[in-house]
């Protein structure tokens, strides 16, 4: 834990899988993790590495069937959330752990005005009455930035920018002041002057509210500037975890080193093609049982075909799943 801070959650062995005609999907392959009080945890990897499948089951928010979260342990304040009944893990989502979606548009009921959204869930959650709920709703509208608040709450989502939509699932998520905040990509949908605006906001409200944060992307460069801490996934999987500057610094997986080699870099001395991480990633008919990473990296070794590397550590809270990098640091 950064600085020996306490756990607010401890993820150990998650591992989730999607039953589909013909098989199963394994998204989320033996998935272990903590997030201490107040930290900001980015969660980085392409495009169906398992970050919001990883995110969404520890809160039960994937639609079962499809979705089986076959083990693990989630611990949030004294309890397994794997293993409460439907009434006390609704207590915590969105009470006690909040979560902002990728899309607002999609997100917001379009049919009821965000000030209803919101009473509603201080209400839910909460117990106020009907107009201490709207003031609060009107202070939460203010604390992300909209302005004439109180007017505010009786539009209806369309009537909201995409940013503006974004502050207000902020809003929402913040609505119960809750421990933790969990934010899916809220970005991506922006704008990039929007985003900023966003990331700026972000970073406002967890050193006003001191909640812990994790923030998933698949922009490094978002991270760069907001974590403590950063997780690399990959195929379902956690293939390195490290302080952000040591991340950056001294990567350890093949895979981090790759993703951090496509950042473009605007003070190079020439304009130089932007580098591509070649090959598909894998298709998780089964559970591991090699490298994810083998088929697309440079630095494989006949071992990685033969067993899935569990995370070496590599100290200073620095771990990685790389048989090379093991090697090599035990060699030195």
């Amino acid at each position: 834990m950064p600085n020996g801070a306490p756990a607010v959650l401890d993820v150990q062995g998650l591992k989730t899988v999607f039953r589909v005609r013909g098989g199963e999907v394994h998204a989320v392959n033996d998935v272990s993790f903590d997030l201490a009080a107040g930290e900001l945890l980015g969660v980085v990897g392409e495009s169906g590495s398992g970050k919001s499948v990883t995110m969404m089951s520890l809160l039960g928010l994937l639609p079962s069937p499809p979705a089986d979260v076959r083990q693990g342990r989630v611990t949030f304040e004294g309890q397994d959330l794997l293993q409460v009944s439907d009434s006390k893990l609704r207590a915590v989502r969105g009470g006690r752990i909040g979560f902002v979606f990728q899309d607002p548009m999609t997100s917001l009921n379009p049919v009821f005005t965000v000030g209803y959204q919101i009473i509603e869930t201080l209400r839910a959650h909460m117990g106020l009455s009907k107009s201490a709920a709207r003031d609060r709703a009107q202070e939460l509208l203010e604390l992300v930035g909209i302005p004439s608040a109180r007017d505010r709450l009786n539009d209806y989502p369309h009537q909201f920018s995409g940013g503006m939509r974004q502050r207000v699932m902020i809003a929402i998520a913040l609505a119960c002041d809750p421990k933790v905040l969990i934010a899916d990509e809220p970005t991506t949908a922006l704008d990039v002057t929007i985003q900023a605006q966003i990331i700026e906001l972000m970073k406002d409200l967890r050193d006003k509210l001191g909640m812990a944060v994790i923030w998933i992307t698949h922009d490094l460069g978002v991270i760069a500037g907001i974590a403590d801490r950063v997780m690399v996934m990959y195929g379902g999987q956690v293939v390195e975890q490290a302080p952000v500057r040591d991340l950056f610094r001294n990567p350890k997986h093949p895979y981090t080193q790759a993703l951090l080699t496509t950042i473009p870099k605007l003070s190079a001395e020439r304009v130089r093609r932007l580098t591509i991480i070649e090959g598909q990633p894998p298709i998780l008919g089964e559970a591991p049982t090699a490298c994810s990473f083998r088929d697309r990296c440079p630095k494989a070794v006949a071992i990685c075909a033969q067993q899935n590397p569990p995370r070496f550590d590599f100290g200073a809270g620095h771990d990685a799943a790389c048989f090379v990098a093991a090697e090599t640091r035990d060699a030195g």
